[in-house]
């Protein structure tokens, strides 16, 4: 579920194959990563409303800077986006 630029709700059911790829890449960064979070659907606030990344990696001082927020003032410093058919450029 993210916001549009005009404050509209848009949501979107996910195939199970871009499930799949969350928990690869998730599974991925935490046995890479020693430090740290990685988190699945992280809301993150931008100039265009929120957005949601599929997979995150956020430092221990971002994620104390964050982890009570309802959406991320500031962005993890890891954003990954699984690329589903229904993405556009734009």
């Amino acid at each position: 579920m993210e916001l549009n630029k005009w404050g509209q709700i848009v949501m979107s059911p996910v195939k199970i194959k871009h499930s799949f790829y969350q928990g690869r890449i998730q599974r991925l960064l935490e046995s890479l990563l020693n430090t740290g979070e990685v988190m699945p659907e992280c809301a993150i606030n931008t100039s265009d409303g929120v957005k949601v990344a599929d997979v995150v990696w956020c430092s221990e001082e971002r994620f104390s800077q964050i982890e009570d927020e309802v959406s991320a003032s500031i962005a993890p410093e890891i954003c990954v986006e699984v690329k589903s058919t229904g993405n556009t450029l734009e």
